[in-house]
């Protein structure tokens, strides 16, 4: 068990709650954030797996419409523990948000994580999480959510098999991007050889991850850096992808996530940006190459995340809300945040 001593106290209440669930045959609840990448569903996933060995009532679930596990996580083991929103007509004895920072990113699920009589526990790490459970086990520390959830299936007592492992595995290396963030200490390190230990096949995991594409993605990858937009004013490169793009490449949402990544390694500037085309509005994240923070500016815009990855979501137009960014990046830029 990796032990961060500050959140001792914390992680014992965690663990209580889930037990007196499991002792009164409570419906357990385990709600990803909306559009979950690996360390949220991940992370949700292995410890409704452990749960269920204790003998618990649990349930895995997100908001999405149509509600599908998105294509890079498929490989993740334990999804007949997922439940539809919809499909959730009685309030939980405990919903617990894994890797979400506040009742927004639950979506649908907020309202169940509200019910009356039902009890919330958090855990988290991202440093814009709002505290919003009974209990809270959030540690900005820590690299990844899947490292905390590790200490909490260690304290339930269940040995970690392949499968939890996996999961574990997808979301520490999708947060820790491949152990290259500098929130990477060698506790991660070690937790990835304890993983690796039981068995799992890291290369494949990295494969479904990030390497695995059909060819409308190499297409559309070329479209969106080809409209890209550089803007040393702002110490900002970014670009956008609509939703007709994604129609003609025959993509989902998150199978573009990797573009932003191609984006932060332009050294002329600090900060990258894609903006994706939600509905009537927009998804956008944003990217540090480690002189700003991010996070702080994406919370400014109603978002949140971390230091060096962050997002936030709007209904405005594109150039309404380029206009936003760039004004929230002003002062960071005046102060000579390189």
């Amino acid at each position: 068990m990796i032990d961060r001593g500050d959140r001792a106290a914390d992680r014992a209440a965690f663990v209580g709650l889930l037990r007196d669930a499991i002792a009164v045959g409570g419906d357990i609840l385990l709600a990803g954030h909306v559009a979950p990448d690996a360390d949220s569903l991940g992370s949700a996933l292995a410890l409704g797996l452990a749960l269920r060995r204790l003998g618990a009532r649990v349930r895995v679930s997100f908001d999405a419409v149509p509600f599908v596990v998105p294509r890079t996580l498929r490989f993740l083991a334990g999804q007949d523990l997922l439940i539809d929103p919809a499909e959730i007509v009685a309030a939980p004895y405990l919903v617990v948000p894994v890797d979400v920072d506040g009742l927004l990113r639950l979506g649908r699920l907020a309202g169940p994580a509200t019910a009356a009589g039902t009890r919330t526990a958090v855990i988290d790490h991202h440093p814009s999480n709002t505290r919003f459970g009974e209990v809270n086990l959030v540690d900005t520390a820590a690299a990844a959510t899947s490292v905390l959830v590790v200490d909490v299936i260690d304290a339930l007592g269940v040995p970690l098999d392949v499968d939890m492992a996996a999961a574990l595995y997808a979301g520490l290396v999708t947060d820790t991007g491949s152990f290259r963030s500098p929130a990477t200490t060698a506790a991660e390190h070690r937790l990835a050889a304890r993983l690796l230990e039981t068995g799992i096949r890291h290369d494949l995991i990295s494969r479904d991850l990030w390497e695995d594409h059909p060819f409308g993605y190499v297409q559309l990858l070329g479209s969106v850096l080809g409209r890209a937009r550089l803007e040393p004013a702002h110490d900002l490169v970014w670009s956008w992808c609509e939703q007709r793009d994604l129609l003609a490449a025959g993509l989902a949402p998150d199978e573009i996530q990797g573009f932003i990544d191609i984006l932060r390694s332009v050294s002329d500037v600090e900060v990258a940006l894609i903006c994706r085309q939600n509905g009537a509005g927009w998804n956008v994240s944003m990217r540090s190459r480690g002189g700003l923070d991010v996070g702080a500016v994406c919370v400014g815009l109603g978002g949140g995340g971390h230091r060096l990855a962050a997002g936030f979501r709007t209904t405005a137009d594109l150039a309404s809300l380029m206009d936003r960014v760039r004004a929230a990046l002003a002062p960071a830029t005046a102060l000579g945040a390189r």
